[in-house]
């Protein structure tokens, strides 16, 4: 029988956190591990980084693409914490000494002007509650060894969470069609792939509904002023020390990232 608690799992990924460690995945030996349970060891993860000093600034979202899902064995993307810990200044560098192995993907990004709570949100609501649209993106640093994890697993691990940076330029959504806002993605001045944000559940804003509705789910809303980050439009990419990686888009501006 496991003895693994939610304490006990927090304990474990804040360890591994904070020692630079990734470790085996906590569901090969925690068997009653589900996705309730998980979502339970999240929010006491990010309680204790709350009681630490940090302060929840919003929201992600992971597993956003179909065949992420699919490979998964959801129909939904997830939905994960962000805190202020986690900002980096546009401009700023990544700071690779404090990271595992971190990856980077292009998000458009949220800005809510409207406190959000499902259920029963849809996708014309949910963008009607944004104040304004951003660039954004997200370093992503899995505490489980070459990024190997069940549902459970990531779910648990706050998605992955661990740093990410949006655009100054914000534009209100009512000016764009994000389904068809376009991103390059570049490394060191070349361009390696591209998307839509209809990568991202078709359009960003279902994304944001569907988020809205799985916290609400939980008594949880997105507050006035938090920021959402809707889910990569691409791949994420592997960092390396001096490298930029920039994401170029169509109407939010060119963003870009490098690693130290």
């Amino acid at each position: 029988m496991s003895d693994w608690t939610i304490d006990r799992a927090v304990d474990e990924l804040l360890s591994r956190e904070a020692g630079r460690r990734a470790g085996d995945r906590i569901s090969d030996d925690w068997k009653s591990l589900d996705l309730p349970t998980a979502y339970q060891v999240q929010d006491a993860l990010v309680r204790r980084k709350v009681d630490s000093g940090e302060k929840i600034v919003g929201v992600k979202l992971g597993l956003t693409s179909r065949a992420k899902q699919q490979r998964m064995g959801i129909d939904s993307p997830l939905t994960a914490w962000l805190t202020d810990a986690m900002v980096l200044p546009e401009g700023a560098s990544v700071p690779l000494h404090e990271l595992i192995h971190p990856r980077v993907e292009p998000e458009i990004a949220f800005v809510m002007g409207e406190r959000l709570c499902g259920p029963g949100v849809t996708a014309a609501t949910a963008l009607a509650a944004v104040r304004s649209v951003h660039a954004g993106f997200e370093v992503i640093d899995s505490r489980f060894a070459d990024f190997s994890f069940a549902l459970a697993d990531v779910v648990a691990d706050n998605a992955s969470s661990s740093r990410f940076v949006i655009g100054g330029l914000g534009l209100p959504p009512q000016a764009l069609d994000l389904a068809l806002e376009t991103c390059d993605l570049g490394a060191d001045g070349e361009i390696i792939d591209s998307a839509t944000g209809a990568a991202v559940q078709g359009h960003p804003a279902e994304a944001l509904a569907l988020a809205a509705n799985s916290l609400g789910a939980r008594g949880i809303a997105i507050e006035e002023g938090w920021l959402v980050l809707s889910g990569g439009l691409t791949d994420a990419v592997p960092m390396v020390p001096g490298q930029e990686i920039s994401a170029e888009f169509t109407h939010l501006g060119t963003l870009r990232l490098t690693s130290v």
